[in-house]
């Protein structure tokens, strides 16, 4: 009877996107246990995750380099959940899975993540789904931004950790785009840069299959950033968000 209260409760509570808490728990904690092995091998380094340790429950803004569709917010969900509740540095033991940081989530594109029953599965993990401006399956455009996208960003910062690649592809040759300076400029969040190396090596850029387990690849995660930059142009801190990543 407790068990099937219980799961009503959290069946029932909503984060601040409408999800389903309850069901974010599992389907963090079943794509982590899928993953975990990729993770926990020696060939993955991480580097300055004590950098999370003491960062505020809200507000707080990643900004990182951009590699592949799924695996690097997989990695960051590893990363940072097994920082703040078990060990830095390590995802070897993945007892963080069986209570994970709810409040954590990730910008992505409306079209990346509909694409699949998997891809809306991984999308409940906490994705922000916007539609991009600039960019429609694989093709230029230019339209206006849609009014509930920055809002529903602004919710996420309001209630914990986003994620977001402010190049908004995995084509490092393409330029910052000022949306992530606007998102700066409006919540005046804490900055964290994260640097992603060798996971479009190990990792499908644009699925879901390990292509070489016994390659490289790390991520590093910087101390963070309070406050000044926001105080900045938009052009100023799409140029200051140039040299971050």
């Amino acid at each position: 009877m407790f068990l099937y209260l219980t799961h009503n409760f959290y069946s029932l509570k909503k984060n601040i996107l409408g999800q389903s808490i309850f069901l974010k728990r599992i389907i963090i904690a079943v794509v982590g246990f899928i993953t975990h092995k990729s993770f926990r091998s020696k060939n993955f380094k991480i580097i300055g995750s004590q950098n999370l340790i003491d960062l505020p429950d809200n507000n707080v803004l990643f900004v990182s380099n951009h590699q592949t569709y799924f695996y690097d917010v997989i990695g960051m969900l590893h990363v940072f959940n097994s920082s703040v509740k078990v060990k830095t540095d390590s995802v070897k033991r993945p007892k963080y899975l069986f209570n994970p940081k709810t409040n954590l989530y990730f910008i992505a594109a409306v079209e990346t993540m509909k694409n699949s029953l998997i891809t809306k599965v991984l999308a409940y993990a906490g994705a922000i789904l916007i539609q991009r401006s600039w960019r429609d399956s694989g093709e230029s455009v230019n339209r206006q931004v849609r009014l509930e996208d920055p809002s529903n960003i602004n919710l996420a910062l309001k209630d914990g950790w986003v994620i977001t690649f402010p190049r908004g592809t995995t084509d490092k040759s393409m330029p910052i785009r000022k949306g992530t300076a606007h998102i700066i400029k409006n919540n005046h969040p804490t900055i964290v840069p994260i640097k992603l190396s060798g996971f479009s090596d190990v990792f499908q850029r644009n699925g879901l299959k390990v292509l070489n387990r016994k390659k490289s690849f790390s991520m590093e995660i910087y101390e963070p950033i309070y406050g000044d930059i926001s105080n900045s142009s938009i052009n100023e801190i799409t140029k200051e968000l140039e040299k971050i990543i």
